[in-house]
């Protein structure tokens, strides 16, 4: 912080002495580790040498530190028991790092965390890192600042705060990632089975007699996506299915520009071999899928079976889907705290286990459109 001149004109030096003696009523400085230097008051505070030894001369004359000779300057003992004293006993405090607070599978997850938290008495820190690398690790700085007893972090796409969460688990915090993890770092992991996912919505379309599915994805760079695809892929091979690159690229699909994402569907499905399904990502991608196809040709939606890898949307998909997976969104939340508190019991923030939880697999109203158009096609 900066120091300024206030309204009532009090001097910056006693600001200073405010704001420090606040600081170590709250513990912020470890017993029997010297006090903050004449040079750090200056760069913390925005003030000049003569103003940082002004503030530390009047915190040693009220009592609050004292000088020891060839040692340095440390908080008085009678001042760290009465902050000992007066301050209350408070539980455990737990970090969430999440994003995409809006849709019902992260809500979900943060209901699970919060009543899993509330079972074990931890206080929560809520943060929202708004799918942005720079705000999630502004929030895991400031949840290791905060003293925390553990993080569950919702990792953004290509993170790059790798480093960062192992030096705050080598520094004794743990970190359980929900949802998705890090492959490049050993953390606890709680995930929806996501090959499930991929596998079986396929599987489910296979059996409706779809035979050419295009795939249409919004992240790319996460280890959910990966996971989906593979289970996508290996449901194909299990039936017989050739795999056609130009229908399972992994391309951004719901990131683009609205008119190239019309452009795409429109190629895809005027090609001599065109998909009779269009397997989405999620419900939000099915969502701007089902937008896009009332702008090229509002007829395709009669002609083509939609699916989604989960049911996360802006709104009830089921009328307008064949087959969506359910993910079991507050059990990760739970599961995630539930980790944090091991790792907190056996003193072991290294713990690295992965916890897989089962999916359910819905058929939606456009399941007996699909199996009509099959029927048909045998006639």
């Amino acid at each position: 912080m900066k120091a300024t001149a206030s309204d009532e004109g009090l001097p910056l030096y006693r600001q200073i002495v405010q704001e420090l003696h606040a600081a170590i009523l709250r513990n912020e400085y470890e017993p029997g580790k010297p006090f903050v230097s004449q040079r750090e008051v200056c760069d913390r505070f925005g003030v000049s040498t003569a103003t940082a030894i002004r503030a530390l001369n009047e915190m040693v004359s009220q009592g609050i530190l004292v000088r020891q000779r060839g040692r340095g300057t440390f908080v008085a003992d009678s001042v760290r028991a009465a902050a000992a004293e007066d301050r209350p006993a408070q539980a455990p405090a737990i970090a969430c790092v999440l994003f995409g607070l809006g849709s019902g599978h992260v809500s979900q997850m943060l209901s699970g965390v919060e009543s899993r938290c509330k079972e074990l008495g931890y206080r929560l820190f809520l943060s929202n890192s708004e799918a942005s690398p720079e705000q999630e690790l502004a929030a895991l700085r400031r949840a290791r600042e905060d003293g925390v007893s553990g993080i569950v972090l919702f990792p953004v796409e290509a993170s790059g705060n790798a480093l960062t969460i192992e030096e705050i688990r080598q520094s004794g915090i743990p970190v359980v990632m929900v949802d998705r993890y890090l492959p490049e770092i050993a953390t606890a992991v709680v995930t929806a089975d996501n090959f499930a996912v991929g596998y079986r919505v396929t599987e489910k379309l296979l059996q409706y007699g779809h035979r050419r599915i295009a795939t249409l994805w919004d992240e790319i760079g996460c280890t959910s996506v990966r996971d989906r695809l593979t289970g996508h892929r290996q449901a194909l091979t299990a039936h017989g299915i050739a795999e056609d690159a130009n229908l399972t690229v992994l391309r951004a699909y719901h990131k683009m520009p609205p008119q190239a994402r019309r452009m795409h569907l429109s190629s895809l499905l005027r090609s001599d071999d065109p998909p009779t399904a269009l397997l989405c990502a999620h419900g939000y991608v099915l969502a701007t899928v089902i937008q896009d196809l009332l702008e090229v040709e509002p007829g395709l939606l009669e002609r083509i079976d939609l699916a989604s890898m989960d049911d996360v949307a802006p709104f009830d998909i089921v009328p307008f889907i064949a087959a969506a997976a359910g993910l079991p969104s507050k059990e990760m939340g739970r599961e995630a705290v539930g980790l944090l508190e091991e790792s907190v019991t056996t003193r072991d923030p290294g713990l690295a286990r992965h916890i897989v939880l089962p999916i359910d697999v819905r058929e939606g109203a456009r399941a007996a459109h699909a199996l009509a158009q099959r029927a048909a096609g045998d006639d």
